[in-house]
């Protein structure tokens, strides 16, 4: 079983830039009031690592343009907490992920969580990583999700494809971590989680 990450406080936009940037930025006392005057939204998605014969795999999905939250983003499939989920991160993830690619709860072996994602659009969000052994099936809700794709794990865990950059939000240059595969960009959160899922998997191996 994975342990919920290496960092017990979570990790998020705001504590990245906080990392990198210091308490003494110009916006970084703004940036910190900001983040903890906020009503998070509790969220969960599900990281799904695909078992193929070539090497194992991590999917993601491609959101449509009209989403309110995120259009067009590479992410995981998942959203946030229903009633129905009981306050269950884990049954969250499985259904969401039911919902927007329609891949069976019964399909993945979960194996546990990584730390919690702090968005800075208000989420809280719990990765869940679980396994897919091949063969199943997909199909997308066309509402929400424009593609399903696959990237190879050993791209994931490979460093030198963890990439900071930054971009101008609200005067302030934040960055924000993003890995490139191929013509995708995988950006923000999402590939926040990954570098989490490469750091903790590497401290496995």
């Amino acid at each position: 079983m994975l342990e919920a990450g290496l960092d017990p406080n979570g990790r998020g936009d705001a504590k990245l830039e906080r990392q990198l940037d210091g308490d003494i930025r110009p916006g970084r006392v703004a940036l910190a009031h900001e983040s903890s005057m906020k009503v998070l939204t509790p969220a969960a998605v599900l990281v799904p690592l695909v078992e193929r014969p070539q090497g194992m795999t991590v999917l993601l999905t491609q959101r449509t343009d009209h989403l309110a939250h995120h259009p067009g983003q590479i992410s995981f499939p998942g959203g946030r907490l229903e009633d129905s989920d009981g306050g269950d991160f884990v049954v969250a993830a499985l259904r969401e992920t039911q919902e927007e690619i329609g891949l069976l709860p019964e399909r993945v072996t979960v194996l546990g969580r990584l730390d919690e994602y702090i968005t800075g659009t208000g989420f809280m969000v719990i990765p869940v990583v679980g396994i897919i052994t091949p063969p199943f099936e997909v199909t997308a809700d066309p509402f929400e999700v424009a593609e399903v794709f696959e990237v190879p794990l050993a791209f994931v865990l490979d460093p030198e494809n963890h990439k900071l950059n930054r971009r101008v939000v609200e005067g302030r240059h934040r960055p924000f971590w993003a890995l490139t595969y191929e013509e995708r960009v995988i950006w923000g959160a999402t590939a926040g989680i990954l570098v989490n899922l490469s750091d903790v998997l590497s401290c496995k191996s």
